[in-house]
């Protein structure tokens, strides 16, 4: 499965270049590769074989539910790109390039933007030549149920709404009276003696739909969707009106989505943050999870996001330093591989010096601590127990390579995905990480 920031990326990338999109989709996919092995299975009940006592029938194709379907489909696909000319990416397998052309495979559905048109025709000519059967869907206006609106300045705007509608409608609140923010200014916790849910909709149901939004459009949500998501095994009434707080503030923003306007130079600018110990006094004091810290991270390449975050540490941090600290590095391990990725694309791709040349990576940390120690790189009897664990990006950090910078703590973009924000300070960093 192609991961969404990889779709975030060439989408970007296509967008700073000009280049033209589309997208395929592969009719009954699965069905069209050829079985390596024998593979026999019983007569479907009601099945005419014509010949009496013949219970059993011997595949030739492989079909829907088979276990290795998704491999053979993968490498049928893969073998016919390849012979094409294409070359996957080392960092993600469903990234392949082709001078002057990209493509991002996620099942049967393809997204193609290339430089010139027509070898966007030869490409599709030449697939169904080889037999596979297809449909093109013109230019890249919908993929995976996301909907890419163009807008009268050449940006991109990502909405998923008939999702949201969906959310709304399978928890009956089509009629909501609408809310300004996603979540209270008081940061959910497990509440063990609070009353049981009694909502007459499936609560882990909306947390993957609600999931599903957040990953692919919706920055705005991770932090509430995320505490709201640690309880689905056991969730209270308190829970449920969390995320009926969601579904209001969903309902007076369905139309909005995540609008993608890149500013022409390719630099990755990472923001991280971190609450140290977020949710003291509301989990039980026996609980660890109540003094562990929770990190924040949003990377942007040419000024579009591509990558957030809003998840609890997997350790207790000891100090506002040590957690930020963590955070800092947890987002290098992101965002070291995606800058690898990035000038693995540039190099395939054989695009113009100018633009290789944009390149460069900034991380934007507020913590005064956390920053001199990224930059000094000095070991001492405070610190020396991170050494393992937490400074494996120093050998980038030194050369250059990656530069981490102070940033305001008015300005720190991955504020809203550690701690509940009050309306006016969340709708300000709203504006700058989604454009509305």
């Amino acid at each position: 499965m192609v991961a969404w920031s990889t779709v975030r990326l060439f989408l970007i990338l296509s967008l700073v270049l000009g280049w033209h999109t589309c997208s395929i989709d592969f009719s009954s996919a699965f069905v069209q590769a050829t079985l390596e092995k024998s593979v026999w299975l019983h007569v479907p009940r009601g099945f005419q074989s014509g010949r009496e006592g013949k219970t059993i029938l011997r595949l030739n194709k492989s079909i829907y539910g088979l276990s290795v379907a998704p491999k053979l489909w993968y490498e049928h696909l893969f073998k016919a790109l390849k012979e094409d000319g294409f070359t996957a990416s080392k960092f993600d397998p469903c990234l392949l390039f082709k001078k002057d052309m990209m493509l991002v495979v996620c099942v049967d559905d393809v997204g193609i933007p290339a430089k010139r048109q027509e070898d966007v025709d030869a490409m599709v000519a030449r697939l169904r030549k080889k037999g596979f059967e297809l449909t093109r869907e013109g230019s890249f206006s919908e993929f995976l149920g996301i909907k890419f609106d163009k807008l009268a300045d050449g940006s991109i705007n990502m909405t998923q709404k008939g999702l949201i509608n969906k959310i709304i409608e399978n928890a009956g609140m089509t009629d909501c009276n609408p809310n300004w923010t996603p979540a209270s200014t008081t940061p959910l916790g497990s509440d063990p003696d609070g009353e049981p849910m009694d909502e007459s909709w499936n609560y882990r149901s909306i947390i993957g739909m609600l999931l599903c939004l957040t990953t692919n459009t919706r920055p705005d949500l991770a932090f509430a969707v995320s505490q709201a998501a640690r309880f689905c095994h056991d969730p209270k009434k308190s829970h449920a009106t969390a995320i009926k707080t969601i579904i209001r503030y969903l309902h007076r923003t369905a139309d909005k989505g995540m609008i993608v306007r890149p500013t022409g130079v390719l630099n990755l600018e990472n923001y991280v943050d971190a609450s140290f110990a977020g949710n003291y006094g509301v989990e039980p004091s026996e609980s660890p999870v109540s003094v562990k810290s929770r990190t924040g991270i949003i990377i942007f390449l040419a000024g579009c996001p591509l990558i957030w975050k809003s998840q609890i540490q997997s350790s207790i941090a000891l100090s506002t330093f040590h957690s930020e600290y963590a955070g800092l590095s947890h987002s290098m391990r992101i965002l070291i591989p995606l800058r690898a990725l990035l000038i693995e694309t540039i190099m395939m791709l054989d695009l113009p010096a100018a633009i290789a040349s944009t390149i460069h990576c900034r991380v934007h940390e507020d913590n005064s601590s956390a920053l001199l120690l990224a930059n000094a790189q000095h070991l001492n009897n405070r610190n020396k127990y991170l050494a393992v664990k937490l400074h494996h990006f120093w050998s980038f950090v030194k050369p250059g390579v990656i530069e981490v910078v102070r940033c305001e703590t008015a300005l720190m973009l991955a504020d809203p995905f550690t701690k509940p924000l009050a309306r006016e300070v969340f709708e300000r960093l709203r504006l700058l990480i989604m454009g509305w």
